[in-house]
Formats: structure tokens, sequence, C-alpha cells
């Protein structure tokens, strides 16, 4: 275990509605305001992409627009960090640890777990049909596969009209 008696939960977070929902239904569900012994330290963990994956090849003079790409990149995991920890201390959940790793979410994530001895794994579904995720790739999926402790993948209802 880490430095703390209790096991760790890592929840995945991105500037996605879906990462957002999942961190929120773990919170109304592990970490109650009637329970304040939580059961688990609490850790997030935002993957910031590399400035050359954002904007691909970029062609000639792409190595001028990589610093600029580099820091609004930096500027949006603080602010999706930020946001994250408003949401904890919201929900009265203030002991709560949070990082930022850059890199590819999938690798991030399943390191992360190692790193922190974690017991679980939380991540947000964005609900992508067989085709799109097969082109893009599933974090949740190859966390799933990949991650060596238990992976809780939260999925936002859909909506019915």
């Amino acid at each position: 275990m880490a430095m703390s008696d209790k096991p760790v939960m890592l929840v995945a977070v991105d500037d996605s509605e879906q990462s957002f929902y999942a961190l929120e239904w773990t919170l109304d569900h592990f970490f109650t305001p009637f329970a304040p012994n939580f059961p688990f330290k609490l850790i997030l963990v935002n993957s910031k992409p590399t400035p050359t994956s954002a904007i691909g090849f970029a062609g000639p003079g792409g190595s001028e627009v990589l610093p600029f790409v580099d820091t609004d990149l930096k500027k949006i995991s603080a602010r999706v960090i930020e946001k994250a920890k408003e949401m904890c201390h919201s929900k009265s959940v203030p002991d709560v640890s949070a990082e930022i790793v850059e890199g590819d979410a999938r690798n991030v994530l399943c390191e992360a777990v190692e790193s922190h001895h974690a017991s679980m794994l939380v991540v947000g579904s964005h609900g992508y049909g067989a085709i799109k995720r097969a082109v893009l790739g599933s974090v949740s999926d190859y966390c799933a596969h990949h991650a060596h402790c238990s992976v809780m993948i939260v999925k936002k209802p859909k909506i019915k009209h």
C-alpha cells in the first residue's frame, strides 16, 4: 500500500463531460459525507498529450508552434485538475491528491496504477460505437485489460426523449 493505510483509488480526469460525470458518480458513491472515514485515498490523474501528438505531423515550421501548443496543453490540464479538485471540495472531500502526467492516457493511467499501488481505477466512458472505438481506441477498454487493479468504467446514462 501507499503511505496511507487506506487503499488508493485513482480517478482519470480529462476535459470531457464523461470524465467529470465519472468523478461525480465516484464521489457520490464512495465518498459520502455521511461516512467521513472514506474507504479510499483519492488521487486524480490527468494525462496531458505531448505537443507533437496534439498537432500531428506539422510539416515545415511545425517546431516553432510546439512551445505554444505545449503551453496551451499545460493550461488545459491545470484547469481540468482545478475543476476536479473544486468538485471534490464541494462534495466535502478535502483530502485529494492530483497529478498531471504527459503521455498517452492508456499508458499514463496503467503506470499510475503501478506507481501508486492502486486498488481501483475509475474512468469515464465516451460511449463510442464499435467503428469509432476501433479507429480511435478506447482508453477504458485498454485499462480494463491492462491495469493491474479493478477498473470501474462509469457510463453517463443516455437521456431518453
